[in-house]
């Protein structure tokens, strides 16, 4: 019988091309995972305590969610072709400079410009996706294998990077640089030229200050333990920059972003669920690494075998997203992965002294990886769906600045809500906090328009 939807056919180069833009998204999954778990090899190695180890993984979630607005904004200014060549350049360079570095701030400092061209690389790569691409069913498709490569780097990351931290930590920074070089051959390769423009960009500097700086300061403030009037401060000081940058760009004649594409419902609905979907995801990801390593002394890559089953439900069904929402619309693929992080979480409060393995801990993860490959895709294709080409680098840094500061906000959250997490007790606060942002995720549908 048929369904009515035409399947979706591909040429050889056009699969290379959606490689090239999944892998900058993958490296990016794989360069955070695994130096999570080579953080106790590198404090070992400099003898440094937790609080300046935490900023070799909270230096590059700094810059990066600072840049993504920014980068995304300069890849349709400037050519997203040589966003990405460039930034996978800076990439590579300075995770080298990192695996021989002698001084742990120095890693730190490397990690921090890592960040900075990831920043311009993830809005490029996931822009030249959306513009290569043709809007419906192929883009459709291709947002589901994109997000393959997302899930399978992470998880991935979990399981190399262990077993590389346990023959050299340096090797760590080795591998993504080996990556990001393969990436930039490739697009230099396979990308076609930058189309020309008619006129000469120009670059709103007052608005990239400002908007930089603001958005600098609210992550900093986010990821940073500084206290309740250090961290008030902050966030009222990253509110005024940014409202400062919304009243420069009311008045220039070229806007770095234009103002009116943060008053499409649809844009608005799928970045608001975007930041809480990620806040939950970060969340309950630090709740799963506190109950399995600290509480019941596993390994942190034995981690990732508890999380591959959601690995696995990623790779069989994230090539089949264009079909499902060809065949049942973009709004219940979106709406079926939201509702499935709410029995998922809710498993979680039958966490007990013991990991309960194939009654808990496997069925959270195979419901968890179908909740994330159904509406993170369908988030994706919600928002730069009627996006015009020449703003889908600011649609894609949108969504990736919501992905990112939502992460780190939900992080934030949780590990204020389960302070000291020493027992089993500490983390179900923790585990109501990460089912309120899965609820949040919902109601946050309520702005979409019904007739899209």
């Amino acid at each position: 019988m048929s369904t009515g939807v035409t399947p979706v056919r591909w040429r050889t180069r056009q699969w290379i091309l959606l490689v090239l833009f999944s892998g900058a998204i993958m490296l990016d999954g794989l360069e955070n995972s695994m130096i999570a778990v080579a953080i106790p090899r590198i404090q070992a190695a400099f003898g440094v305590g937790a609080a300046t180890a935490q900023w070799v993984p909270g230096a590059y979630i700094l810059a990066f969610g600072a840049f993504l607005l920014l980068g995304g904004r300069c890849a349709d200014l400037f050519g997203r072709k040589r966003v990405f060549v460039v930034g996978m350049a800076v990439f590579a360079l300075v995770s080298v400079l990192g695996a021989l570095a002698d001084d742990v701030l120095l890693i730190i400092a490397t990690r921090f410009v890592k960040g900075v061209a990831a920043g311009f690389t993830a809005p490029a790569a996931m822009s030249l996706l959306a513009t290569t691409f043709a809007e419906g069913p192929e883009r459709n498709r291709a947002f589901g294998v994109f997000n393959v490569f997302e899930a399978s780097g992470y998880s991935s990351g979990l399981l190399v990077g262990g077993l590389l931290a346990a023959i050299d930590w340096r090797t760590t920074f080795v591998l993504p640089a080996v990556v990001a070089v393969v990436l930039m051959l490739g697009a230099l390769n396979y990308l076609p030229p930058d189309p020309p423009r008619a006129d000469r960009p120009r670059l709103d500097v007052g608005g990239a200050v400002t908007l930089l700086l603001g958005t600098l300061l609210l992550v900093f403030t986010v990821v940073s333990d500084l206290g309740l009037w250090l961290s008030l401060g902050g966030f009222a000081l990253s509110a005024a920059l940014l409202v400062a940058f919304v009243l420069i760009e009311r008045r220039v004649a070229a806007p770095l972003i234009r103002l009116a594409i943060l008053r499409d419902r649809e844009i608005l609905a799928a970045n608001a669920s975007s930041f809480l979907l990620y806040g939950g995801a970060m969340g309950f990801q630090f709740v799963l690494a506190l109950y399995l390593q600290n509480l019941n002394g596993w390994e942190p890559w034995h981690m990732s075998f508890v999380l591959l089953p959601a690995g696995l439900v990623v790779v069989l069904v994230g090539p089949r997203i264009g079909w499902l929402i060809g065949r049942y619309g973009v709004n219940r693929v979106l709406m079926t992965g939201l509702l499935s992080f709410l029995p998922c979480y809710l498993l979680l409060l039958r966490l007990g002294p013991d990991p309960a393995l194939w009654t808990v801990l496997v069925p959270v993860s195979v419901i968890w990886g179908l909740g994330f490959a159904l509406s993170l895709a369908a988030l994706m294709v919600t928002g730069t769906t009627g996006v015009p080409d020449t703003e889908q680098g600011l649609a894609a840094g949108l969504l990736n600045s919501s992905l990112q500061i939502g992460g780190a906000f939900g992080l934030a959250v949780v590990t204020a809500t389960i302070t000291p997490a020493s027992t089993l007790g500490d983390l179900y606060p923790g585990i109501w906090v990460i089912l309120g942002f899965a609820t949040l995720t919902l109601a946050a549908q309520a702005l979409r328009r019904p007739t899209r």
